[in-house]
């Protein structure tokens, strides 16, 4: 990786030199945040500590990354000036996790989920023989259009109503063809 500085300011104010820069990495992936930070380091003449980078951005195709970084005296000026994300992303400091233990174990509650489990297991078992028996119903001609909705019964799913339309479209259309065939 070569590394070439496009531009560099004092800022005495803050006690920094401002830098941009532009990476070239051929045959190798994007630069890291940390290389980038040792390379500048080294150009620089300073320690990675105080090195900072502030954005990269790589375009896609080329094998070139810009940015720019900032040179601090100390890491303790770097820790007052900077922004936090900036300095989480630089891993000069950890970032600050927010803990609620107490919330968490209220929510899982499993008496409610027990009973869900439950419910649906003992209906699926007394809705198979009835399943079964549907059927067999079905061949009479008047019969199945009144049966369609009995009371204690779920609504099944709409493919297997097409299924069940179907079913019985072709049992009233085979004893009726059978009779043309006879006479």
């Amino acid at each position: 990786m070569q590394l070439e500085i496009l531009q560099r300011k004092e800022n005495p104010l803050l006690k920094r030199v401002e830098v941009t820069f532009k990476a070239t990495h051929k045959a190798e992936p994007t630069p890291t945040r940390d290389a980038l930070r040792a390379f500048l380091a080294k150009e620089l003449k300073a320690t990675k500590d105080i090195v900072v980078v502030d954005y990269q951005a790589s375009t896609f195709g080329r094998y070139e990354t810009v940015g720019a970084a900032k040179v601090y005296k100390s890491k303790e000026e770097a820790l007052a000036v900077e922004r936090k994300h900036i300095l989480v992303r630089n891993k000069l400091i950890e970032p600050e996790v927010k803990e609620k233990e107490a919330p968490k174990p209220e929510k899982p509650v499993p008496v409610p989920r027990a009973e869900k489990a439950e419910k649906p297991a003992t209906p699926p078992k007394a809705e198979a023989p009835k399943a079964e028996a549907k059927p067999e119903a079905k061949p009479e001609k008047g019969a199945p259009k009144e049966e369609k909705k009995p009371a204690g019964k779920e609504e099944k799913k709409p493919a297997e109503k097409k299924e069940e339309k179907k079913e019985e479209k072709k049992a009233e259309k085979k004893p009726e063809g059978k009779k043309k065939e006879a006479k």
